[in-house]
């Protein structure tokens, strides 16, 4: 059903499971995932980013998500995603007309650099939605929230306040599916009372954007709202901020976790100075025979 937002959207939900992805420390899979956005963030090759893509495909596949349920959002979103593609395949190669053309007619033009550019956009925009859907479909938001506070907490003496920006991550994680839900809320009000919300097509994105328009005053009044309440109910119970806390929960690591980090930068600092030039070599020598 159109409406139905919630079944796209996957940042924020948590599935349970027993696997080795699961079992990891949330420090672990933090350190581990920023790892790899640094790697995939510097990258400008194209077959260097596929190898990201997948490794990430499978760690997804190591903690038994399907595919199709991570990629969900970019599979609902590919025409527009298409059409942006397009039209930066036009304006590079406008940009840039010193590439290879492979196509032109008239006042169209497309260079070979400009695909590679998109292609390497396309590769690079699965790859960041899966990583970064990961640690939160494989670990509860309470854990992720400690992990972030101790990764944070050698930083307090420089007076970074570890435990403020831990909470600040974790309640904009469980807003995420709260926001999606009280949207659907709205769009289905509005839909009863004879709106076109869900079923216009994404041909038509002009009536889309209007349709849309009513939507963003009441979604973000709700917002302030929940912002307010859960505000006073913090004060209600004497919240001081993270001095003196104690938690129920404690994070330990073990051999594995470390394992799995050394493993991962490992991985990361192979593909970056040994693996890169490699492919980088073998995609020229492709290019020289075509």
């Amino acid at each position: 059903m159109a409406l139905e937002l919630s079944r796209n959207i996957v940042i924020g939900q948590y599935i349970p499971g027993d696997t080795l992805v699961h079992r990891l420390d949330p420090r672990t899979k933090i350190l581990c995932t920023c790892f790899l956005l640094a790697g995939m963030t510097f990258t400008r090759s194209l077959a260097v980013s596929l190898v990201y893509l997948a490794v990430v495909a499978a760690l997804v596949l190591l903690a038994r998500i399907p595919l199709d349920f991570v990629l969900r959002p970019f599979i609902r979103g590919l025409p527009y995603i298409a059409f942006f593609l397009v039209l930066s395949i036009f304006w590079q190669s406008w940009v840039q007309p010193d590439g290879v053309v492979i196509f032109e007619w008239g006042w169209i033009r497309i260079t070979g650099d400009a695909v590679l550019l998109a292609l390497l956009s396309l590769s690079r925009l699965m790859s960041l939605l899966m990583l970064i859907s990961l640690p939160t479909l494989t670990t509860k938001i309470t854990q992720l929230t400690y992990g972030v506070e101790l990764l944070l907490k050698p930083f307090a003496r420089l007076g970074v306040p570890a435990h403020e920006i831990a909470l600040i991550a974790t309640i904009a994680l469980r807003f995420v599916p709260i926001l999606v839900e009280e949207l659907e809320r709205i769009m289905r009000a509005q839909a009863s009372r004879g709106g076109e919300i869900g079923a216009l097509s994404w041909r038509r994105p002009v009536e889309i954007a209007a349709a849309i328009t009513p939507l963003v005053v009441p979604l973000f009044v709700n917002a302030f709202r929940r912002a307010e309440d859960m505000a006073v109910a913090m004060e209600a119970r004497c919240y001081m901020g993270g001095g003196g806390r104690t938690r129920f929960l404690q994070l330990h690591a073990r051999p594995v976790d470390y394992a799995a980090t050394l493993l991962m930068f490992a991985l990361v600092i192979g593909i970056w100075f040994y693996t890169e030039p490699v492919l980088q070599q073998i995609v020229s020598a492709i290019q020289a025979v075509i």
